[in-house]
Formats: C-alpha cells, sequence, structure tokens
C-alpha cells in the first residue's frame, strides 16, 4: 500500500543569519518505507538517510536502502534500554539526549554538513531525536529562536499520519510509550535551546565542547544556504 511520507517537510525556506536555507537540501520526516511517496514539490528519495533510532528499532536493511542512497545510523536514545524507566516528559527526554548523545549530535550535523544532495533526518516518528537534530542545525545556521520552536510544532499537524504508520507497522507498540509522549509540546523544545543559550558561548560553544569545530558549522552553512 503506497503511502506519503509521514510528517515529511523540507526545511527549505527557513531564515538563518546570513540567508535562508536552500530547498532541496535538507528534509525530515517520521520512518519511511521504500514504496512511500512525496509531494511533487519535495525531492524523493533522498541521497543521504540519517536514521536516528536505536538498534531495537532498526531493521537489518534500512527501507530506503539501495543504489544512489547512503545510510547512517546515530542513535540518540541509546541510554534508554529494557528495564530503564524513561523519563517522565519529554523536556526530560530531550535533556537525556543532550547529556548522553551528544557525540552523535555532532555525527548528524557533520553529516548534513558533508552531504552533497537531499538529506533526510529521520526517526520513528520524526518529533523527538528529529525535532532535537534539526534544532541543533538551525541554532548553529542562527535561525531564531520562534522559529525554530515553530518548525518544531509543526508535528502536532501530521500525528494521525504518524499513529497510522505506527499502526501499521507495530499495532499497539507505540501504545507502550508514556501518553505525554505523543504530545508536541513546546517547552521541550526551548528547554533543549535554554540550555544552549545558557552555555559559554551559545549553541555553538555546546557544539565545540561536545567535540564540533568551526569549520563543520562553515561546512553545514555553505551546503545548506542558499
Amino acid at each position: 500500500m503506497t503511502e506519503t511520507v509521514p510528517n515529511l517537510r523540507d526545511l527549505g525556506g527557513i531564515d538563518v543569519e546570513g540567508g535562508s536555507i536552500a530547498p532541496g537540501r535538507l528534509l525530515r520526516s517520521a520512518l519511511p518505507l521504500g514504496d512511500d511517496v512525496a509531494p511533487p514539490h519535495i525531492v524523493w528519495p533522498p541521497s543521504v538517510v540519517i536514521d536516528l533510532r536505536s538498534a531495537a528499532e532498526t531493521e537489518e536493511r534500512h527501507p530506503l536502502d539501495g543504489p544512489g542512497v547512503t545510510v547512517h545510523n546515530f542513535p540518540l536514545l541509546s541510554a534508554l534500554r529494557p528495564g530503564v524507566a524513561p523519563p517522565e516528559s519529554l523536556a526530560e527526554l530531550y535533556q537525556l539526549m543532550l547529556r548522553t548523545t551528544a557525540d552523535h549530535l555532532v555525527d548528524v550535523i557533520g553529516t548534513v554538513a558533508s552531504a552533497s544532495g537531499t538529506t533526510l533526518v529521520h526517526c520513528a516518528a520524526g518529533k523527538d531525536r528529529t525535532g532535537v537534530s534539526i534544532a541543533m542545525v538551525l541554532a548553529l545556521l542562527g535561525a531564531k529562536r520562534e522559529d525554530i520552536v515553530d518548525d518544531y510544532l509543526v508535528t502536532a499537524q501530521h500525528e494521525d499520519a504518524i499513529e497510522a504508520r505506527f499502526r501499521r507497522l507495530f499495532g499497539a507498540r507505540r501504545a507502550e510509550l508514556p501518553t505525554q509522549y505523543f504530545a508536541t509540546p513546546a517547552e521541550a523544545i526551548t528547554g533543549v535551546l535554554d540550555t544552549w543559550d545558557e552555555h559559554p558561548g551559545g549553541a555553538f560553544g555546546w557544539f565545540r565542547q561536545a567535540g564540533g569545530s568551526a569549520d563543520i558549522v562553515d561546512r553545514l552553512r555553505a551546503t545548506l544556504l542558499r
């Protein structure tokens, strides 16, 4: 059954310091399938896929893996293991990501910066791990805080399609998560932005401490901006 990729959008057009993101360079979505389609205005399939899911969630072969597509996996919630109680709120979950997988966020930024074609960043719902990763991209490029939050909140408009994808693939599996994880609360992503803003040097200082470099940010700007 052919479906449109859930929660898919092109980050093109978002204003950042010195310009805006070029269309067709960076996409975000929920888990894509091999027979998914995309709206005509979105470049599909992407040439680079960044999968943020953990090992227990991934397939032996990524659904988009094939000729002309390079797949990278950077698990951003590896700290959540069977038997470990998840944080009570998404705000706490996002802070857990920042504390435990900052190196993978650096990997995400480096991969986006090095891509020569269209890059897709996704997790399962395209909201949490993807949301933090895209927020990092936008913060490093100097996007306005309200624009980063607005992009995050768009996911709430796609909740029905995300839930349908989960039901198709996993049955009731998503229902095992805390119900508050299904929401798209602004305070979850603003908490991430606060963490970066409060760091010496802001988002860039946090990125540098996590292992990033000015060169990566320069390449990110060169790759994404028009």
